[in-house]
């Protein structure tokens, strides 16, 4: 058996993140011309789907599904610290 993931895995990963992509932009509103600020629930939404795509990028491209516990754990800890960091940048902004 091989850790490699296989081209259907590949795919597929590669359609979700597709998907996500679309969701994001059509979240963001990426169509009207006036810079506002993001609504929260735009905004969690977009964080969430930026956050199950790096994660997919992990797990299935950098294959860290067949890595050590330590290394999934380093690079999902990294992720969550960079959306919270992101999040509450966007709080702070927002909020004051």
């Amino acid at each position: 058996m091989t850790t490699l993931p296989g081209t259907r895995r590949l795919l597929t990963t590669w359609a979700t993140l597709m998907a996500l992509t679309l969701l994001s932009m059509v979240s963001a509103r990426l169509d009207q011309h006036s810079w506002q600020a993001l609504p929260l629930w735009s905004a969690g939404l977009v964080i969430a789907a930026t956050g199950f795509k790096a994660q997919r990028l992990l797990m299935v491209y950098l294959n860290l599904r067949a890595a050590t516990p330590a290394w999934k754990g380093t690079f999902v800890g990294l992720v969550l610290l960079t959306l919270a960091l992101i999040a509450g940048g966007y709080l702070a902004a927002r909020f004051t």
